[in-house]
């Protein structure tokens, strides 16, 4: 059978463990060798009963399966279950929630609460290169958190403390139309423009609103031109439009599909709207479901969120 298209087909070809065992190898290792996540050797023998391989140099746990050293380690959930679930996250537009999940492949919703945020954590990508090199960098923030106007006056002042508002601060490349988003601590001029310096390179062109934590940009070596929304949306090609779409997609699931996000756990959720949008398909990039699947599998080796790391207990870890 040929590498699945759909999700239909992505089920019935990960129902056969020979199936996933090659998918796995072939997106962990380009090259198609095996080698032992402890020591690295590619001294090792398939154990097909176990369905376990076997390092052939002396050290603790020679024995490993495909799962070791990535995000689903220590999971005693199939690869039969975690393919269609990580296949639905990077598919479903406006995200899936726990309880979706867990009765499409029969888990319980504990379960895949903990699954979806580790598949979350194999959609974060590292910074690779500053933007703004070849184009105009949108930047703007906005708040994720309890909508004031749908609030009786009565009790809006105590929702709002017992769960205030967080603030994302978000970037736009119009050139690749990728975009990188965070959830920042607070809103001052520091904050903001540290990010920028950190993933902007200078001398690009920076199209914000009037916000006062973008003033004197100009002095840090960027071309900073701004939109003041109290009189225009759009003024030529300066604007911040494109961000702002990104936006509306990101609280459209938030709102919709996750309805209540602790701001403990808000920024993997940003991190699973940023894969999407980045990963969606275009005239210059025309990814299909298949291709968005298939990338998020690649990146699932070298990170490790455990039950204790998710709940707040110890720090997270990835390699």
């Amino acid at each position: 059978m040929e590498a699945p298209k759909t999700l239909q087909q992505a089920i019935q070809h990960f129902t056969d463990p020979e199936n996933c065992r090659k998918f796995m190898i072939s997106l962990r290792w380009l090259d198609g060798i095996v080698r032992c996540p402890t020591c690295g050797s590619e001294k090792v023998a398939y154990l097909e009963k176990a369905r376990l391989y076997y390092c052939s140099t002396k050290h603790p746990r020679q024995k490993f399966s495909l799962k070791v050293g990535t995000i689903l380690e220590d999971s005693p959930i199939g690869l039969d279950k975690w393919f269609p679930a990580m296949w639905l996250l990077a598919n479903c537009k406006n995200g899936i929630s726990s309880y979706e999940l867990a009765k499409a492949i029969g888990v319980t919703q504990k379960s895949a609460w903990f699954m979806l945020h580790r598949i979350r954590l194999a959609m974060q990508h590292g910074i690779m290169f500053k933007m703004g090199s070849n184009g105009p960098v949108e930047v703007d923030e906005t708040f994720i958190g309890p909508n004031p106007r749908k609030m009786h006056a009565d009790k809006r002042n105590a929702r709002l403390k017992a769960r205030p508002a967080i603030p994302v601060m978000g970037m736009l490349d119009r050139e690749s139309r990728q975009v990188r988003a965070q959830v920042i601590p607070n809103l001052k001029r520091e904050t903001l423009q540290n990010a920028i310096l950190d993933q902007i390179e200078k001398g690009s062109s920076i199209y914000t609103d009037r916000g006062v934590g973008y003033d004197n940009l100009s002095a840090r070596e960027y071309v900073h031109e701004t939109v003041n929304h109290l009189e225009e949306y759009v003024r030529g090609e300066i604007h911040t439009q494109g961000i702002e779409n990104f936006w509306s997609l990101l609280k459209r699931s938030l709102r919709g599909t996750y309805v209540a996000v602790e701001p403990f756990h808000l920024d993997r959720y940003v991190t699973e709207q940023v894969f999407r949008f980045n990963n969606r398909a275009t005239k210059d990039n025309p990814l299909n479901d298949a291709d968005r699947f298939s990338l998020a599998v690649s990146q699932i080796a070298g990170k490790r969120l455990t039950y204790a790391e998710l709940t707040g207990k110890v720090g997270e870890t990835a390699s």
